[in-house]
């Protein structure tokens, strides 16, 4: 069965507004019974307002266990290798959430691993515990490696941009989580029960969407609503090295490709 990896801003809603055709498209994969999910690098969040979300800028109902974020990733990720971790976290109210709910103990002592998201209190005591931590012998982890981030006024600096200034004073690289690393679509694959070969992920950005879909061994669609537009594209993919299986204006325009073709199943 053909399955959905779908992207959030960009692809679904631009900021607070919804892109044209997106509720339809997911209406569609609904009704014909396709499996997908919504995969976020975004780690501030928790799962329920990411649906909330999806509703209020989409116009699209999702339900809780649709949503698959980069702090429940990374969360499932350290508990895998150290179940009930001691965790010294920087981000936000998702990231909290997740490592909670994985059974790992929020710390400032001696934690076993420092996670690390996008944290819009970060400050330098948040950095100088966490270089110190790390040197010490605590695994470095991030959530995604997103430098920048829309916001209202213009971009703002991203979960990739703190994660710099921990890696540079550490010394140390991170493992990461979130697209275009494969690790967060892997566990996306595994909750919709699909082999990479069954898969689409859909997504507007070359670098993370696309990349990530490529190095995880799925399918790829780039629709041409958010980072990569008509008159950008092809420039962005030869910046990028990175060619999608398929370019589409919008997602009901995948939707007709993919049926045309024989290719949902």
């Amino acid at each position: 069965m053909t399955g959905f990896i779908l992207d959030l801003d960009g692809t679904m809603y631009a900021g607070n507004s919804p892109i044209e055709g997106a509720d339809a498209f997911v209406g569609r994969l609904r009704s014909d019974g396709l499996p997908f999910l919504f995969a976020t690098n975004n780690s501030s969040r928790r799962p329920e307002e990411v649906a909330a979300h999806l509703a209020h800028a989409a116009r699209t109902e999702a339900r809780v266990e649709e949503v698959l974020t980069s702090a429940q990733a990374a969360a499932r990720y350290v508990a895998e290798r150290h179940p009930g971790a001691r965790v010294y976290a920087i981000g936000e109210a998702g990231l909290a959430q997740a490592l909670a709910e994985a059974g790992l103990t929020l710390t400032d002592d001696a934690p076993d691993f420092v996670v690390q998201g996008i944290d819009r209190h970060f400050d330098y005591a948040k950095l100088a515990a966490a270089v110190r931590h790390i040197r010490g012998g605590a695994g470095f982890v991030v959530t995604n490696p997103d430098h920048l981030l829309p916001g209202d006024g213009g971009l703002n600096p991203g979960a990739g941009s703190i994660a710099a200034a921990i890696r540079i004073a550490s010394e140390a690289e991170p493992v990461v989580i979130g697209k275009p690393s494969p690790i967060l679509l892997g566990y996306a694959l595994e909750r919709l029960g699909l082999s990479p070969q069954d898969a689409w992920v859909v997504g507007d950005n070359l670098w993370t969407d696309i990349k990530g879909g490529r190095e995880a061994g799925c399918r790829t669609a780039l629709v041409l609503t958010g980072v990569a537009s008509p008159e950008t594209v092809e420039e962005q993919i030869h910046r990028s090295g990175v060619r999608p299986d398929l370019v589409c204006r919008d997602l009901p325009e995948l939707y007709e490709r993919l049926l045309s073709d024989g290719l949902l199943r």
